[in-house]
């Protein structure tokens, strides 16, 4: 006969670990991050994982955040505490195949705060 705490006896699978927005941890501090920045004018929203963008056939690509900025743009925000090379090749042919978003990767570093990566390196001075 199996007991009530029988489960607790077997270590748990490691694995994506959310909260129950469904954002993992490092995507909810993120998130808190761009609240702040929302707060100080400095972005006007943002929302989780809104987009699924077709990048071919049965190759769908979701960003974590879309960001709009105050004059109406919008940037799609990838954050990531370690880069797999399938999430790394869809970040990229996204940013190639929608050119009107800028797309940036967002990783956290201890010692510095967050490093962000825009893809493809636009010039933001000038206008195309």
């Amino acid at each position: 006969m199996n007991s009530p705490n029988a489960r607790s006896r077997f270590p748990r699978a490691r694995g994506r670990i959310t909260t129950k927005d469904g954002m993992n941890s490092l995507e909810r501090r993120y998130a808190d991050h761009l609240h702040n920045r929302q707060l100080a004018g400095e972005i006007h929203s943002f929302v989780y994982e809104r987009h699924n963008l077709k990048l071919a056939d049965k190759t769908y690509y979701k960003p974590d955040f879309e960001v709009m900025l105050p004059d109406g743009t919008i940037e799609f925000h990838e954050v990531k505490g370690f880069m797999q090379e399938d999430a790394n090749v869809k970040i990229k042919v996204a940013a190639d195949q929608f050119p009107q978003f800028v797309f940036r990767l967002i990783q956290w570093d201890r010692l510095d705060g967050w490093k962000i990566r825009t893809l493809p390196p636009h010039n933001e001075n000038t206008l195309e």
